[in-house]
Formats: structure tokens, sequence, C-alpha cells
């Protein structure tokens, strides 16, 4: 039986994992003619997937499609499908062999194990809990930048900049631009210091600007000196929910809408946080302020709802609070 500081770093990873990879945005390549989005082609793989889960006793659970449940007595089991990659979970060691030897027989699978490596984010265990880092990731950035020997920098970007107005020249590699942008999109989910900056360099995807392309390169630079950052899920935290969220009136010179930002705490480390354009002009600031509240709760709304999946296997249920 798993103890109640293990079940809680469970919870957080798998927390963690909906919160962050499961929202990834992007695209799976089939054949060179065709391209599918990921939507679709998960929708093809988990259909024969969810009919063999289900058989088994599985239960598919409507607040996040991607997670399947199973309770028999004091045993259970969770899954996490992304795509045709899955992720195992529970507290009975005799049970998940037994699911381990029905899904081989489904399927031609391949056990990788305790997990280590999932979506290109490495996981590592210790005494003092679970750390989540992509430093491979980052390091196949700065190399394909050719950064390597680049000197780092302290901050991701310049203070008191004016991004959004720069009308220089436009960047002659708009692709090269974006490839990295999208590297940096998929990296921010386990940096938490990157999601402004990568939410302003975000903006400028369709027609970059030489200084757009020197405020990505400096990025980099800041990923040099910080390639091991990550997160520590501890082991002495509850299963608390906290949120803390702000907003900046009117931030955007073109339009004049305001910037909200959030980051919602499990226990005490992050596991989900954004940063994100108002979706119309706010006339006040205290009107910013409670456009950016009501999108967290959104968010804390969604995550108190998994948590409460996760409640019927003796974890700890805590208000969450704004």
């Amino acid at each position: 039986m798993t103890s109640l500081f293990d079940f809680n770093l469970f919870v957080a990873l798998f927390l963690f994992f909906f919160g962050k990879v499961s929202k990834a945005i992007g695209f799976i390549y089939i054949d060179p003619k065709h391209f599918i989005s990921n939507d679709i082609y998960n929708y093809i793989k988990k259909k024969k997937l969810s009919n063999a889960l289900t058989e088994f006793g599985f239960t598919n659970n409507y607040t996040d499609y991607s997670l399947f449940t199973y309770f028999k007595g004091g045993s259970c089991l969770y899954v996490l499908v992304y795509v045709d990659d899955f992720i195992v979970g529970g507290n009975d060691s005799k049970l998940t062999a037994e699911f381990k030897a029905y899904m081989s027989e489904c399927f031609h699978m391949k056990d990788l194990g305790p997990l280590k490596f999932f979506l290109g984010i490495e996981v590592s265990r210790g005494k003092q809990g679970i750390y989540i880092s992509q430093r491979k990731y980052t390091l196949d950035i700065i190399s394909e930048c050719g950064l390597l020997g680049a000197k780092p920098v302290d901050i991701p970007i310049e203070q008191n900049h004016t991004l959004a107005k720069e009308d220089g020249e436009f960047y002659p590699e708009p692709t090269k631009y974006r490839r990295l942008v999208g590297r940096l999109v998929y990296l921010s989910i386990t940096r938490p210091d990157l999601c402004y900056p990568v939410h302003l360099l975000a903006q400028f995807l369709g027609q970059p600007r030489k200084r757009h392309w020197d405020a990505a390169v400096r990025l980099v630079r800041y990923l040099k000196g910080t390639c091991g950052q990550g997160l520590l899920l501890s082991n002495a935290d509850d299963l608390h929910l906290d949120a803390y969220c702000d907003s900046d009136f009117q931030t955007c010179p073109k339009t004049r809408r305001s910037l909200s930002g959030y980051v919602v705490l499990l226990g005490k480390p992050p596991i989900c946080w954004k940063t994100k354009k108002q979706e119309r002009v706010s006339l006040s600031s205290a009107e910013a302020e409670y456009r950016a509240m009501a999108y967290t709760y959104q968010e804390l709304i969604w995550l108190k709802e998994l948590l409460l999946i996760f409640s019927s296997s003796s974890s700890r249920i805590h208000n969450s609070s704004l």
C-alpha cells in the first residue's frame, strides 16, 4: 500500500501533467503528404485503447478524457493517456502487474519501467521528492541556436522593453523564429520563469522583426545558465491548492488590452501557470483585476474536480484559496 506522502507525490505528478502537458498544442507527422492534429490522432488511437481499458474495468473520467480510473476494494489504478503513450499509477503492485500483462495481450506495447522520461520531460526521484525538468530538451535548443559557448545572461528579457512597438526591419528567416518560439513554448511547461517572455515572443510569429529575434536569442542565453532548472514536488506537501493572480492594466500599446497572469500551487510547488491577454479592453484597473481573478478561478474549479477523483484513496482535500 502506498503511503500518504507517496500518494501525494503521485497526485501532484498527475496534476502537473494534466495542467501543462495535456494542454500542449502540436501536430503529429503521419506521412509525407498528410498531417493530422493531435486531437484527431489521439481519438483514433484512443478509441481502441479506451475499449480495452473499459473491458478491464476502467472508467473514463469526464473532467479530463485523458484520465481512466479503476477502483476495486482498497485498490486503485490511474491511467493518463497522451496519444499512444500513457502513465500508469496506483497503490497495488499486484494489480498493476496484472494490468500490464492484460495490456500486453491487447497491444504490442513496451513497459519502460518506473517513470523517468515522458514526452521530453525528465522525472527523477530522491529523498526530498520528485524532480521534474527538461534539461536535455533545453540543451538541444541551445545547441540548435549555436550558443553552447555563449555567455549566459541573468534575466530572460530586458526591463522596460518596447518589443510590442518595434517597427524596425523584418527578420529574414521567419520560419526559424517560429520554430525556436515553438520549442520555447513547450519548454515553458516546466519553467514558470519563462511564462511571460515566451508569451511576449509568441505574439510576433506572423511577421517577426530583427529585434524580436535578438530577444529570443537573449532568452536562449538565459537558458544557458539555467538549463537544469525545474520543479521539485516535495514529499512533505499536502494536497492544498493555492492560487495567485495579477493583472497589468492596458499593457498592450496597440490594443490597450490588459494582461492576466496566474500560478496555482499544490502545497508549495507550482503545478499550473499562465500569462494571457484579456479578451476585452478593461475600463479600469479594478475591472482588469476581476477578470484575472475570474480566469484563475476557472482553472481552480477544474483542478479541484480532478483532486476529488483522487480523494477516494485517502488523500486530503482542502478548500482552494485565491
